[in-house]
């Protein structure tokens, strides 16, 4: 297919190369066209600075890029450019509202719309490995899932415009608790004056195990915290979720109090630190002759 894709950041850069070595023709666009520039020379393929001249004959739009105000200007842009029958795909995490709205507008345009985030952060997208939550259509979710093979280890329909998007929030409301009881473990085991390799080694293949343990935990440990998706973004993420939450009256209290944390952790200047990072905040707060920093 003749593709344009949005966004070659940390994560849609990888991504639009999977495509091409696919078999797609893919047309790169950025808003820094730097970044579409290095990609396309990369990847054997073209980029544009202007999005519109960058869709000219696209079959569909592949998008993910920052907040919800990039994806509307995104797809507005692409309503006055591509062709009825054509797709548009977002897998930038969004609000709900947002893809509901983004797909009645495309609907009149006869043009489908799936809010698609994604999520195995930087790794994933490299290494084709991403979990995809789809909201839109059954009818076309068929070719959405062909496209996306190349990148994707799973990808689910939850239901209807929006329902990828909610699907999204709950992985990450459930990220944030885990994170911050994998940093307090890793702590208290610090605090305890235990070897926190050895710690690792006894509970991580229990029940106390998670994916975020195996990965980060010895990264914490370091205090190391260059892994990918940034505090920013993460509270970025839990606020749209948060936000939700106030509409269809789930108690959050555990993101909430993490969303918190993670502004305390940006006040220590940890913006663009990865998520693990409240151990960061964790270990700031130690005192006593005891302490340990790292």
């Amino acid at each position: 297919m003749k593709l344009c894709f949005a966004g070659l950041g940390v994560m849609g850069a990888p991504m639009a190369g999977h495509l091409v070595k696919a078999g797609h023709t893919v047309t790169g666009f950025n808003r820094t066209h730097q970044k579409a520039v290095d990609w396309a020379k990369a990847n054997g393929m073209h980029a544009e600075m202007a999005l519109g001249t960058a869709l000219i004959g696209a079959e569909a739009l592949i998008l993910c890029v920052g907040r919800d105000e990039d994806v509307r200007e995104t797809v507005l842009t692409a309503l006055a450019n591509l062709k009825p029958g054509a797709s548009i795909i977002d897998h930038t995490t969004t609000s709900a509202k947002l893809a509901r709205e983004l797909h009645a507008v495309c609907a009149e345009k006869h043009i489908r719309f799936y809010d698609a985030p994604v999520s195995g952060g930087q790794a994933g997208a490299v290494n084709g490995q991403l979990a995809i939550m789809v909201g839109g259509d059954e009818e076309g979710y068929a070719d959405v899932v062909a496209l996306t093979a190349p990148y994707t280890k799973s990808i689910t329909r939850l239901g209807d415009a929006g329902a990828g998007q909610t699907a999204k929030m709950a992985n990450q409301i459930a990220i944030a608790g885990v994170v911050q009881g994998v940093a307090e473990a890793l702590h208290f085991s610090k605090c305890s004056g235990l070897d926190p390799e050895l710690v690792f080694n006894a509970i991580s293949g229990g029940a106390a195990g998670s994916w975020q343990m195996t990965n980060r935990w010895p990264t914490m440990s370091d205090g190391q915290y260059e892994f990918g998706f940034a505090v920013d973004w993460m509270r970025k993420d839990l606020g749209i979720a948060l936000e939700e939450a106030r509409h269809n009256g789930a108690h959050l209290a555990v993101a909430a109090l993490v969303d918190q944390f993670y502004s305390e952790v940006q006040a220590m200047g940890g913006n663009r630190w990865d998520t693990s990072s409240l151990h960061a905040r964790l270990e700031a707060r130690r005192k006593g002759p005891n302490s340990r920093k790292t």
